[in-house]
Formats: structure tokens, C-alpha cells, sequence
């Protein structure tokens, strides 16, 4: 069943019609050509309200679209673009952490290391992946992979989804900050292409750790922040309400960020959000990475190391960062 965020509502209403005039027709086997007309016209009008409506969002709006559970995530991504997956498990010091997932597969026929959060879609996925929020074992795991992929020249695809690193007392205990920063320099330092997509919510450290890259691509309704929503108004306003307000001054739509020049690319989605056509999002996104990865196929390892460094150097020079 399709969920609908709270701005979507007339919408939802339009969409509540098709499923009834559907449903009278099954049951009472009423004029079928009549019915599909109706259809057919309201079909349509969603589709024009859609287009109105995800052309005005506003930050606020973006961040409920960046959440919605029905977007497709790291798994899914997977599942549509690496073939031959064999996913790699654990940090070699204390455990697995599975929010975040990674392995070796091949894109495109091209033989990849591949790593991403998963935030999981339902609760018991949820509960399994930890909201997507990592430990520091899963940032270790992405260094590991990192430096597995580094060893055999194999490019790294990384997909974030999160909300942040995790924020307890344990993952503190464990050194949450040391490993946060041993991924950003890993990605720093390794001389394989790196292409990052942020597919869903780029929260702070967390998602910095795995999007320090060569290629930075940004879907249309992602967002990407040092901290949520939320959590700025409560520091600033002491007023989990004042959200909206903190969203518009962080600036953490991609097309804010891409004015800033913190991204590299926008990654277009369907009608309506990734998560009304996974399947069509999950193609577009393969498309995308496969132009941004080709280039620097060719590079050689000293160069692209350079080139990455000196890209993040200059968004702090410029003062955007």
C-alpha cells in the first residue's frame, strides 16, 4: 500500500477514487469502457498535481520525502545494479554492524567494491539495521572494504541513507569519533575511483564517512546536512517545532548544495519521488553512476588521489563548507 506524506494529500484523495471506481467495477462488473475513462481522466489529474506539487517543495517538504520509507534503498540498489554480490562482513575487531552493508560485485561488468547504509523498510528491518545508524565496527568495516578495494584496483561505490552515526553511549565507549575519521581519510587517501550517492538523507559525520569522494551524486529529493532538522531547531530555538525553519537555513537540498558546489551531480526522479517508481529511480541512478565512474577508470591512482584532495580543500578555501 502506498503511503502518502502529508503535503500529498489531495493526492491521496485522487488515488482513493481510481481504487474505488476500480473496485466497483470488479464487484457490480459495471460499464468497464466508462469506468476506464474515469480512469483514465483521474489518472492523469494525479499526475498533474504531482508535477505542481514536487515542483514547489520546500526544504521541510523535502526532508519528508528524503524519509519516505517507500524510497528505494541500499539493498535495492544492490539488487538492481551490482550483479554477483558477495557481501564482506565485519570489522576484524568486534563485530558486524548491518547498517552498513557492503561487498565485492560487479557494475556493468566492471568488478566493484560496493558499500552503503541501510536503514531498513519495515520494522524488523529497522530494528536490523539500526535506522541505518552505525556503530563504530561499521565504519571500520567501510575502511576495511576500502582498503581491500585499494589492494585489488577495484572502484568503490558508496550509497548513503542516514540519519547520522549512532549517538549512544556504546558506540562512544568504542570510539565513534576516531572511526568516523579513519573512514573520511580513507576515503581521502585511496587510489581507486570513489563515487558516492546520496540516495535518501546525508546526516552529518555519518554520512560524510562514506561520501568524501571523487563523484558526488545527489538525488532530486535527498538532502544532506552536519545535523537534522530537529536536532538544529532544539539547539538553536530549544523548539523541535521550529524544523521547517532550521531546514530552509541549512541549506540541504541538493539544489543548495549543488550552488555551493558541495555536489557534484542532481540525479533527476520520477513523478511524484523515488519512491512512486523504484524500479525507473534504480536505473536512472545506475545510469548516472556509470557516466561519472567512466573518466576515471583511466586515471592513474596518483592523480585521482590528488584531484580528491584538492577538491575538498578548496570548498573550505572558498568558505562554502
Amino acid at each position: 500500500m502506498r503511503q502518502f506524506l502529508d503535503f500529498e494529500k489531495p493526492v491521496a484523495e485522487l488515488e482513493t477514487k481510481i481504487d474505488d471506481l476500480r473496485n466497483t467495477a470488479n464487484a457490480s462488473g459495471a460499464d468497464g469502457v466508462s469506468i476506464a475513462d474515469e480512469v483514465g481522466r483521474l489518472s492523469d489529474k494525479v499526475e498533474k498535481q504531482l508535477r505542481a506539487l514536487y515542483a514547489k517543495l520546500t526544504p521541510s517538504q523535502k526532508v519528508q520525502v528524503a524519509r519516505h520509507a517507500q524510497r528505494p534503498h541500499t539493498v535495492d540498489y544492490i539488487k538492481g545494479l551490482i550483479t554477483d554480490f558477495t557481501p564482506l562482513a565485519g570489522d576484524r575487531q568486534f563485530a558486524d554492524d548491518k547498517a552498513i552493508i557492503g561487498g565485492l560485485g560487479r557494475f556493468n561488468g566492471q568488478s566493484v567494491v560496493v558499500i552503503g547504509t541501510e536503514r531498513g523498510a519495515e520494522l524488523e528491518t529497522r530494528l536490523e539495521h539500526n535506522f541505518g545508524m552505525a556503530r563504530p565496527e561499521g565504519y571500520r568495516k567501510a575502511t576495511r572494504l576500502m582498503n581491500l578495494a585499494a589492494r585489488f584496483r577495484l572502484p568503490i561505490l558508496t550509497f548513503v541513507d542516514t540519519s547520522g552515526a549512532w549517538p549512544g553511549i556504546d558506540a562512544e565507549a568504542r570510539g565513534q569519533a576516531e572511526a568516523i575519521a579513519r573512514s573520511i581519510e580513507t576515503c581521502l587517501t585511496v587510489p581507486v575511483p570513489l563515487i558516492a550517492t546520496v540516495i535518501g538523507e546525508g546526516g552529518s559525520g555519518g554520512a560524510v564517512a562514506l561520501a568524501t569522494a571523487d563523484r558526488i551524486l545527489m538525488l532530486e529529493n535527498a538532502i544532506y546536512s552536519v545535523i537534522s532538522p530537529e536536532a538544529c531547531a532544539s539547539i538553536l530555538w530549544r523548539d523541535p517545532k521550529q524544523a521547517p525553519t532550521a531546514a530552509e537555513a541549512l541549506r540541504l537540498t541538493a539544489q543548495d548544495l549543488k550552488k555551493l558546489g558541495l555536489i557534484d551531480q542532481i540525479i533527476n526522479e520520477p513523478v511524484g519521488g523515488a519512491q512512486r517508481d523504484p524500479a525507473t529511480m534504480i536505473e536512472t541512478v545506475g545510469q548516472a553512476i556509470a557516466e561519472a565512474l567512466m573518466p576515471l577508470l583511466s586515471e592513474v591512482p596518483a592523480a585521482l588521489v590528488a584531484h580528491r584532495r584538492e577538491k575538498f580543500l578548496a570548498m573550505g578555501r572558498s568558505g562554502v563548507a
